[in-house]
């Protein structure tokens, strides 16, 4: 039934300007550009921008998306230098695996992962 993580929609209130940011951190140029959406494919998963999340804004805090970086360090050095706020330093959770959390400059938080012992089947 369910075949794993299809897309993480964060809301933002100034789309091109969200777009830019999200180009820059992510390093990659969206697929999908409409003034109501922006989608990046980042890695087979989609990361979209929704300027109007009235359907979809979680109530409280909502959760966090985690997203698989190979080594955190250098990439909490990359989001930062990009803008981002440190939610959570680097921590290790156990068996080697690290996690850190930031936010982007619209208020959503990023989850950062460093998992060498998780690897898709194509990996």
């Amino acid at each position: 039934m369910i075949k794993g993580l299809g897309t993480v929609i964060y809301p933002v209130p100034d789309i091109a300007r969200a777009k830019t940011w999200y180009a820059e951190a992510f390093q990659q140029t969206p697929y999908f550009d409409e003034p109501f959406y922006v989608g990046f494919n980042i890695a087979g998963y989609e990361l979209g921008l929704d300027p109007d999340p009235k359907d979809g804004t979680p109530a409280g805090g909502g959760g966090v998306a985690y997203w698989r970086v190979d080594d955190i360090n250098r990439a909490l050095k990359h989001f930062t230098g990009v803008g981002a706020r440190v939610i959570a330093s680097v921590q290790d959770v156990g068996e080697n695996i690290k996690v850190a959390t930031v936010s982007d400059p619209f208020g959503n938080a990023i989850g950062l992962l460093e998992n060498p012992g998780f690897r898709l089947p194509s990996e």
